[in-house]
Order: C-alpha cells, then sequence, then structure tokens
C-alpha cells in the first residue's frame, strides 16, 4: 500500500496544497504512514492509484451505464433539474451496477479497492453500495452529513468508503469537501438530518480537490458535503461502499430497503412525494 504519483509539480499541485490537509500529500508514504493518516483524520487521499488507461476503462463503463435506459428492477438511476438551464432533466447519479456491469463488478472486487479497504479495516471488506455520482454541468451538491446518519447503522457499524475520481474535481465543479478527525466522535448530528454549513465551517472541513484516477477513502463517521457543479464540464465519481465481511453481507438488503423507500425515478409511485434526506 503506497502513496505514490508522479512529481507534484508536474501536476499543478503547488496552489491545491493550502486547500487540502497534510492526509492528501502527494508524496509517497509507506503503509504505515496511510494507515495512520486514514485513523488520524478518518480519510485518505491515494494519487494516482488508477493509470489514465485504467480510468479511460472505468470512464467507458459510466458511458455505457449512463445510455442506458430506464428499467424497472435494474441499475437504479435517479436524475435531478439543472440549476443551469431551467426544466432540464439531468442525470444525478446510478446506483446497483454491479450485478448489472461485469467489468465495474470486478473493479469493485478488486485489490485496489475492496483490498485497499481491508487492510484499512484489519480485516476483509466486502461490498455495501456501488454508486456514480455523475455531477454534470448544471447539477446540484450534497449537503453536509455523515454516511452512518442515513440509517445505515441498521446494516453495520463501520463503512469505508472509496471515491474513484474519473474526471478532474476542483472546488469549482463540487469536489469533496472533509472535516478531518470528527469520524472517532461517533454522530455529530442526529440520524436522517443534514449537517449545516456552520457545522462543517466549526471542524474546519476543507475541499479536498482529485486528478482523474486519485482515490479517497473515508470513513463513514467522517463530516462531507459538495457543492454544486455550475461549471461547463462534467465532474463524475465513484463512490463504492465496503464494511468489514465480519459483520456481515447487506448489499441485497440495503438495496431493497431503498428502493421501497427512496426507488429510483421509474420506479415511483406517482401519487407519492419522495424527499431525499441524507
Amino acid at each position: 500500500m503506497t502513496m505514490s504519483s508522479g512529481p507534484t509539480a508536474a501536476r499543478g499541485e503547488g496552489a491545491r496544497r493550502t486547500e487540502m490537509s497534510e492526509t492528501t500529500t502527494r508524496q509517497p508514504g509507506t503503509e504505515r504512514t496511510v494507515l495512520e493518516a486514514f485513523r488520524r483524520d478518518g480519510f485518505v487521499m491515494v494519487p494516482g492509484l488508477f493509470d489514465e488507461e485504467e480510468i479511460r476503462r472505468i470512464s467507458a463503463w459510466t458511458e455505457e451505464l449512463q445510455g442506458q435506459p430506464e428499467v424497472p428492477g435494474r441499475c437504479m438511476m435517479y436524475f435531478e433539474l439543472s440549476l443551469l438551464r431551467a426544466g432540464e432533466r439531468v442525470l444525478q447519479r446510478i446506483e446497483n451496477f454491479c450485478a448489472f456491469h461485469a467489468g465495474l463488478a470486478a473493479l469493485c472486487d478488486g485489490e485496489k479497492l475492496r483490498g485497499f479497504a481491508s487492510r484499512l479495516f484489519g480485516e476483509p471488506a466486502v461490498l455495501f453500495k456501488d454508486k456514480i455520482n455523475f455531477k454534470l454541468p448544471g447539477g446540484d451538491g450534497f449537503k453536509p452529513h455523515q454516511d452512518q446518519q442515513a440509517g445505515w447503522s441498521a446494516y453495520a457499524d463501520l463503512f469505508i468508503t472509496a471515491m474513484v475520481s474519473i474526471d478532474p474535481t476542483t472546488a469549482g465543479n463540487g469536489c469533496l469537501e472533509l472535516a478531518a478527525g470528527h469520524h472517532t466522535r461517533g454522530l455529530v448530528g442526529d440520524e436522517w438530518t443534514p449537517l449545516t454549513a456552520d457545522d462543517m465551517r466549526r471542524m474546519e472541513a476543507r475541499p479536498v480537490p482529485t486528478q482523474a484516477g486519485d482515490v479517497v477513502f473515508f470513513d463513514s463517521y467522517t463530516p462531507h458535503a459538495s457543492a454544486p457543479n455550475l461549471t461547463s464540464e462534467r465532474r463524475r465519481v465513484l463512490y463504492i461502499t465496503y464494511n468489514r465481511r465480519s459483520a456481515g453481507d447487506h448489499r441485497q438488503r440495503y438495496y431493497a430497503d431503498k428502493r421501497k423507500n427512496f426507488p429510483p425515478d421509474i420506479e415511483r409511485d406517482p401519487t407519492r412525494t419522495y424527499t431525499f434526506r441524507v
């Protein structure tokens, strides 16, 4: 497990250092350094974990899913209204795709994601949730929250999510913002209730911009958020979540519950109102 990448200067990181904690340094580090950073801050950024060819392949797979029609009972496609073009419906995210795409399923089960999460857990990990956030031009951001606030304690007591940057993410297009060191406090807010911008300021949350191929691993108690994408470029990321295998395999139950309580657009009852909470 290393934090290796090309030379920092070659990737224009000078201006970004002020936005990132030491957890997200691009200098090489040992496995012990990575584990210590993760335990201390609740997240760690691993630059260049996927090379250019791998990211081209992941991007192509993502485009395949994006181009598929909405079909009840298959991948869960969620849409939103564009913040840039009034009345335009844009794809927000796709979930539960591993059962329907062999390439992405192998990626999520591979050494670079599940294997890395296993080492962070200190024991084997199992897939819990698979999601692509598209954040296309005009896509909204996500309110501050801890993943554990979204009722996840009904399934396991701890999760680790790998955010794989398919496109560059910046403060301008709504990169991930993380609050270091607060994962040890347990829930800092109520279940199913977002945190506030004031909460994030008090916790000194900072943007964590990434290049394509970088991966951020973060704890389910780490407060995070992201702003809208008001640029002209897409900002696609994978969010692949794992729990300890010793805590059980809950993926099928989680998605059965989600289809019932917050179904994808194509499966919704037109007489009901659905509200995304956390």
